[in-house]
């Protein structure tokens, strides 16, 4: 084990872990490829990567850096963790959440998109209320002992 540490650099699980993803990613990048959609696929997920890496990342690599401080690490996670969910919660559902084609949505559905705004900001409440929970019991409990 320490031989193919040294020669990898992790664990066999790492490995078999890198693996599999690699075959999963793919295998749905075959399944794209089927579809005539693939080059209009292919740009999103090019200009996602790019904006990511060249406005996002900076982005809210400057907010931790501005938010870590002289506070624990700890503190910061529990802002970050349920801004990230309520981020990635937008980004799936950002059509519906700013009602962009209401009525493509209605007609597949039969549904109507107008509760999703609501229910978004009502999640991200929630997310927040109940991480500002935890951190407060968990810094009471840290104070107590």
């Amino acid at each position: 084990m320490a031989r193919f540490r040294a020669l990898y650099g992790s664990t066999p699980l790492h490995l078999i872990a890198l693996v599999a993803s690699l075959a999963i990613t793919f295998y749905t990048a075959l399944k794209i490829a089927e579809y005539d959609t693939a080059p209009k696929i292919a740009l999103w997920l090019v200009g996602a990567a790019l904006v990511h890496d060249l406005v996002l990342y900076p982005l809210y690599t400057l907010l931790g850096l501005l938010a870590g401080g002289n506070r624990p690490r700890r503190a910061v996670n529990h802002v970050r963790v349920p801004a990230l969910i309520s981020g990635l919660l937008f980004l799936m559902f950002v059509p519906l959440i700013c009602s962009l084609a209401p009525g493509s949505y209605e007609g597949a559905s039969g549904l109507r998109p107008e509760p999703y705004l609501e229910r978004w900001l009502a999640i991200t409440a929630v997310l927040f209320l109940a991480s500002g929970l935890l951190y407060a019991l968990r810094a009471r409990r840290g104070a107590a002992s």
